[in-house]
Parts: C-alpha cells; structure tokens; sequence
C-alpha cells in the first residue's frame, strides 16, 4: 500500500489532483469555523455544550462537521444539496419532464443538476431561516446562562436587518460548498460532494475519541477493537454483489457483427446506500421538531412521549422504530431507483438475454424476484449498523449525550466514500501500469 501512495504521488498529474482536493478541503475547514456575521463566537461557545448531542441537532450536526451549532458560514454544510438530490431523483418517477431528460444523457443529466441547485439554493433559505430564527428566539441552545443566571444572547444585536444578513451569508455558504464540491469532481479526485461529507465527519473523530477516551484507556481499547471489527464487517458487505450472467446475442448491422458477448449485471447487497438511514433519521426527528415549533409546556402527555420514546436514543421503543424505517425506506427506495422493467426493456432491445429466461416479462419478473430477496440481507445490514450506537447506549445503561462513533450513518458513509476514492486512484494507477491499493 505504501509503494501504491508513492505511486500516486510521484505521477504528475495524478499528484496535482490530489494536492487539489487538499487544498479544497483546507478551504472547507476554514469556512466551517468563520463565523457568520453578527453572531457572538464567545456566547456560541459558552452554550454549545449543552445540545451538542441533542437529537435534533446530532445529523444536521454531523453532516456540517460541527459547523451547525457554531453558526458559521458554512453552517448549512451540504444537507440541502443532499435533500435536493433526493428530491429530484424520485421526482424523475413521478414527473414525466424529469424521467426524459434523464434519458436524454449528458445535457438531460446537466439540466437535472441545474434544477438541483436552484432547488439546493431554495432549501438553504428555509434551513437558515430556521436556525436563525431559533437562536435569536433563544431556543437553538435552550435555556442557556451565563455565571450570573443571565441570559447569553447569541445575536446581540438582533435586528431584522442583522438576521438578514446572517441568512444570506449562510445560503451563500451553501452556494460556496456546491461550487467546491463541483470542482473536486471535475479537477480533482472522487465524487466532490462525497468527499466533503467524509470530511464533515471525520471533523469529528477526535471530539468523540476524547469522550471515550475519558473513559479510561481500557475502555477506548476496547471501543476501537470494536469500530475495527465493524468496518471490516461493512466493508465486506458493502463489497458484496449478486451478479446475474447476460448473454448477447449475435446479430449484422451493416456488414458488421456485433454482439455474442457474455457480461452479468451486478446486484448490489446494498443497492441503496445511506440513503434509507438519512430518510429513517430525518422522519425519527420530524415529531421532535414539530413539538418544539408549537412551543408550550414541555410536560404535556404528549410532547414527554416523544421526548422520552422517540428523541431518547437508549429507548427501545426508539431502536424499534428506526430500524423498522430503514427497512421500509431500503425497499421503497429500490424499487424506486431500480426500474426493473426498463432494465429488461434495455437488455432486450441490445439483443441481450438471462441464460434460461426469456426476454420481456419473464426478464422483468426475474429481476424483481432477485431483487426482493437480495434486498432483506441489505435492509437488515443496514438496519443494525444504523442501531449500533442506540444499542449500545441501551445496554450500557448511558444517557443521550454521548455517541458511539462507530455505527450508524458515520461509518456507511466513511467507509462507502473511502472505498469508492481508493478504486478510481486504483483506475487511474492501472492505466499507467501501476499496482493499486487493491490487491
């Protein structure tokens, strides 16, 4: 692996990708700790402690690297594109405009993109209209005070004009983030808007590794064997594909012959990614949310419910319902992506074919047949990774404010963007006669 880095980095063009997504991500870091203007850094600090690993806070938190509660510039991180994406990728089954020009190839894709920035930029205004309209209502970080019992004002001149302007600096900090994760993917290395998430994220190591390391040494011994063990295990499942064998047959275009080439269409186990443990955890909190918009007093019957079933992690009740989510989002979001009728209708109009099946409907129902039953294995994998951390808070009996850094949507997302950055530098080696990383 060594000899594959210096590889990498002795090949010219190769070596100035690199040192450009580098650079980039310096940039990003620095942006997700300048705080936006108006905001008292002092009076954040002071407060953030105390809902650092709230649940309402702990994905928005974790996909900004920690900018969320710091008010920064890039406070939004790259949330809003993530739900514009989402978006717009089911909306292409539910508008016909949106399924052509995603089969219209390149330029259909490039206006697809461009109605997810529009829609990116428009999520960014709500989103920071929110969390501004929070802190300057005192409530993004609760009741917080000061040594005196006084009231910490984290907007201290809270002026529409001072909201305002925090507003725009945050969807143009939305803004910036796209245009670099753009230009990772077109002058750097990976998929840009990846990388930025595996930054995000790994930001926060060492906050955790503190935590658990305040435990004491045998404690962080043993959490780190453990984490070890968790993404080898995910790894392997995320590596882990059924390949279903396509034959094409022989067929004259011109005075040429095409076809009579044998392939197999690869099944993913997890076909769905991270995607259905973002739709299971933003649906998880929307209850919470919603308790906190109305306000009131927070001992009614419902409202200590929710706080005590839905927002605790170590509850069981909690524990059930994520993971009976994410199954259902896998599902439903498979079958959304993974039209299996027009994958038959592709491969029979190439001339292709499943050894001992016929072309058209039986291909379909092939398809699907596979596809369902493929699709348990990975909705469950998905499911106890996503649990671990609340399983092991349960267990052990711990409060909610304390995260276990190797589970959940942390670890799909590192390991997934990890793997996908080694094999394209692995393409790229190969083309100059390298050995990669994978061997």
């Amino acid at each position: 692996m060594l000899g594959a880095f210096r590889s990498a980095l002795a090949t010219p063009d190769l070596r100035k990708k690199i040192l450009f997504v580098l650079g980039i991500i310096v940039v990003y870091r620095v942006g997700a700790l300048l705080p936006s203007p108006g905001v008292s850094y002092p009076n954040v600090q002071k407060c953030i402690a105390s809902v650092e690993q709230d649940g309402i806070y702990s994905l928005l938190n974790l996909f900004s690297g920690g900018a969320l509660l710091q008010l920064s510039v890039f406070a939004l991180g790259i949330m809003p594109y993530i739900t514009a994406s989402i978006i717009i990728q089911l909306l292409t089954v539910v508008i016909p405009r949106f399924e052509q020009l995603k089969k219209e190839g390149q330029a259909g894709q490039g206006k697809l993109t461009q109605y997810t920035r529009y829609l990116t930029i428009a999520l960014a205004v709500l989103q920071a209209t929110g969390i501004v309209a929070l802190a300057d209502r005192q409530q993004l970080f609760g009741d917080c005070r000061d040594a005196n019992g006084a009231q910490v004002d984290i907007i201290p001149g809270d002026g529409i004009w001072t909201l305002i302007i925090i507003v725009i600096t945050m969807t143009a900090g939305t803004a910036v983030i796209m245009w670099l994760g753009e230009l990772i993917t077109e002058r750097g290395i990976g998929n840009g808007m990846s990388l930025l998430m595996f930054v995000n994220i790994a930001a926060r190591i060492p906050f955790e590794g503190k935590i658990i390391w305040d435990k004491g040494p045998i404690t962080f011994t043993v959490i780190c064997l453990f984490g070890l063990a968790i993404i080898a295990s995910v790894v392997f499942m995320e590596q882990g594909q059924r390949r279903i064998p396509v034959q094409y047959a022989k067929r004259m275009i011109g005075r040429r012959m095409y076809g009579g080439t044998s392939t197999y269409l690869p099944l993913k186990v997890n076909q769905a990614g991270v995607i259905p443990v973002i739709f299971a955890s933003s649906l998880l909190y929307l209850p919470d949310l919603i308790s906190r918009l109305i306000g009131g007093s927070q001992d009614s019957g419902w409202q200590r419910w929710i706080q005590q079933n839905l927002v605790q992690q170590n509850s069981w009740v909690h524990i059930l319902v994520y993971f009976t989510l994410i199954i259902f989002f896998t599902y439903f979001y498979i079958t959304i992506t993974f039209n299996v009728n027009e994958r038959a209708e592709e491969m029979r109009k190439f001339g292709g074919f499943i050894p001992g099946i016929r072309p058209g409907r039986p291909t379909s129902e092939y398809l699907s047949y596979v596809l369902s039953r493929i699709t348990l294995p990975g909705s469950i994998y998905l499911g106890i990774i996503a649990i671990l951390p609340n399983f092991f808070l349960s267990v052990t009996g711990s409060g909610n404010n304390q995260n276990f850094p190797f589970g959940g949507t942390a670890v799909l997302i590192m390991v997934g963007v990890g793997l996908d950055t080694v094999k394209q530098i692995e393409s790229q080696l190969m083309q100059r006669n390298y050995e990669g990383f994978l061997r």
